[in-house]
């Protein structure tokens, strides 16, 4: 019989290594993916250490060609399929659209976007197969517009709508589909966008390992969309209470203070 694995992407760090963690400890068998081959052995070894199955380590850059035929081979080669999927990797720049490199922005989209809807396609006939489940990793940003990030935020809007309409689509299936949306979190992620952590992270930020543990419950509870912390589920009720001219020039106002 063919073993399932839940395959997770960008899970060298932050909320993905987290994910990881959870995950495994709901005795799930995880097939990690990143780029960083020592992380995810690391991750690897730790969570045998604490008792899990044996991780599946499939190093790869899912921004270079073919990444996702490489991730396919080597679920192969190991003969698991894929019960849950996480797309977890993703990254941004901070910067005005204008002024920032286009390859790198267009890499956002390709990563953020491209890459979770290719792999999305690829095995949610797995999952359906296996009754599993999809976690797409969106961000409060989806939510709103986003000047001084805006391709990021902008990527992240369509993860949230490509998630919430896979759920309506999935629906009566057996199959799990959520969107994370989580707010600030301290991670890597704020020194590869090009920006240091303001008032919004010390006010909004829930801890990696805490955002895992809501995203792993909520997922399993078939949750639409999971808002880790209480200062994320206001966001989007104080969203509808005023214009988007208003919303967009208050994040102009915010995230340009940064710079």
């Amino acid at each position: 019989m063919t073993e399932r694995v839940t395959l997770i992407t960008g899970a060298s760090a932050g909320i993905g290594t987290e994910l990881a963690r959870v995950f495994a400890a709901n005795q799930h068998r995880v097939a990690l993916v990143a780029r960083r081959e020592d992380r995810l052995n690391e991750l690897a070894q730790a969570i045998v250490a604490a008792g899990g199955k044996p991780p599946l380590v499939i190093a790869c850059d899912l921004q270079q060609p073919k990444s996702a035929e490489a991730v396919v081979a080597a679920l192969a080669a190991a003969n698991v399929e894929v019960e849950y999927l996480v797309n977890n990797a993703g990254y941004g720049l901070f910067g005005r659209a204008i002024e920032l490199d286009r390859d790198s922005q267009l890499g956002i989209v390709d990563l953020n976007n491209r890459m979770l809807t290719d792999l999305t396609l690829r095995f949610v006939d797995s999952v359906v197969k296996h009754r599993g489940g999809i976690l797409n990793v969106a961000s409060i940003a989806g939510f709103l517009p986003g000047p001084g990030m805006a391709v990021y935020y902008a990527s992240k809007a369509f993860v949230l709508s490509f998630t919430e309409a896979l759920h309506a689509e999935l629906a009566g299936q057996g199959v799990r589909v959520t969107a994370l949306c989580p707010g600030p979190v301290l991670t890597e992620f704020q020194d590869r966008a090009g920006f240091e952590p303001g008032f919004d992270s010390a006010i909004l930020n829930v801890s990696p390992a805490e955002v895992a543990r809501q995203a792993f419950e909520g997922l399993m509870a078939n949750k639409r969309t999971v808002l880790p912390g209480l200062g994320i589920k206001i966001v989007p009720v104080l969203l509808r209470l005023f214009p988007r001219w208003f919303i967009l020039a208050g994040v102009t106002k915010f995230q340009l203070r940064r710079r």
